[in-house]
């Protein structure tokens, strides 16, 4: 399934998170990321060649959170940047956020 052609909607909240072994076939789809927090979110490090270019990436994946509306935990520095996605509102995963690591995988390419 190409997660990059989809678009993250709206969760109101009031639905169960994804269960783990739906969260498990799905990282096949998601090159990279791993589960953590007990498989309630979703985490990748991704590694650059200096801080410039970890700085890119992450001003990258800002502008790829306001556009989809779906807004990651981000922490970076010299050569790397670490994104964990999870759906606030739910308090763990949700076809969304397989749809923003796919879309972050993309930008670093």
């Amino acid at each position: 399934m190409d997660l990059t052609s989809k678009t993250c909607t709206p969760c109101q909240g009031g639905i169960d998170p994804m269960p783990r072994a739906e969260a498990e076939a799905m990282l096949k789809d998601v090159q990279g990321w791993e589960l953590t927090h007990d498989a309630t979110r979703l985490e990748r490090t991704f590694k650059f060649g200096n801080f410039v270019e970890a700085n890119r990436f992450v001003d990258r994946v800002g502008e790829l959170a306001e556009e989809e509306g779906h807004h990651p935990d981000i922490t970076f520095g010299w050569g790397y940047a670490t994104v964990v996605i999870w759906t606030h509102k739910i308090g763990g995963l949700h076809e969304n956020d397989f749809i923003f690591a796919a879309k972050t995988n993309r930008l670093a390419e």
